[in-house]
């Protein structure tokens, strides 16, 4: 990835924050297949209702794109988040013991709202450049775990964690996530710098959420009231 690129300087600023995603005991575990089922099934959960959002950014996406390819590309992106990420979750959580009803009726944890309530503010708010540095750190970084997980002797050994690790390591997940980040790169040339700062800073406010995103599954996160 060359340096003229701005998704660089994006990875460059979030790499410290994505290294202790991946240093997290919830995917430390589940690499090695020691992640207890109760913290998968959570993250499953809370993981569903977020995507339920998270789909609505590439709906937007589309509504503010400015040609027919961008808005085709970002259709494919919601029918695969709705269609594809969202099915493997219900098909998931039922081998699990979870069912669809159930999966359905999840109460978002305060994180999980603290995320896709500033990923849906971003959208609302912001410039099709804006959204696509709020949606991009959560695909992206999973493309990465994704791929690492998949390199890691042991890893796809799990009877239901393999799934999850091939989801997200598969050629045609990775296509989608460079196609976001060519995305970023283009909307971002000829920008001024003011306008860069601020599209750092929400791709640095999502790369938090995702860290948080984790450590609420692995804490288990319930409301306090």
């Amino acid at each position: 990835m060359s340096s003229s690129r701005f998704s660089e300087r994006l990875y460059q600023a979030a790499e410290p924050l994505w290294l202790k995603c991946h240093e997290h005991p919830f995917l430390t575990e589940l690499s090695a297949g020691t992640l207890s089922t109760d913290r998968f099934i959570y993250y499953l959960k809370q993981d569903y209702v977020y995507l339920i959002d998270y789909a609505k950014l590439f709906a937007i996406g589309s509504v503010k794109a400015r040609d027919v390819q961008t808005m085709a590309k970002f259709a494919e992106l919601l029918h695969n988040t709705l269609n594809v990420e969202m099915e493997l979750h219900r098909q998931y959580t039922e081998k699990f013991g979870v069912s669809r009803e159930q999966l359905e009726q999840t109460v978002p944890s305060p994180t999980t709202v603290a995320y896709t309530k500033y990923l849906l503010d971003t959208a609302a708010h912001g410039s099709l450049a804006e959204v696509v540095a709020a949606l991009l750190p959560c695909m992206w970084s999973y493309c990465e775990i994704g791929t690492a997980f998949a390199k890691r002797p042991g890893a796809l050994d799990h009877p239901l964690y393999r799934e999850w690790i091939l989801m997200y390591s598969s050629e045609e997940f990775g296509e989608l996530t460079e196609w976001c980040i060519g995305l970023m790169d283009k909307l971002a040339e000829g920008l001024p710098e003011a306008e860069l700062s601020r599209l750092e800073e929400r791709f640095i406010v999502a790369s938090k959420l995702e860290y948080m995103f984790w450590d609420m599954a692995y804490r288990l996160e319930e409301w306090p009231v």
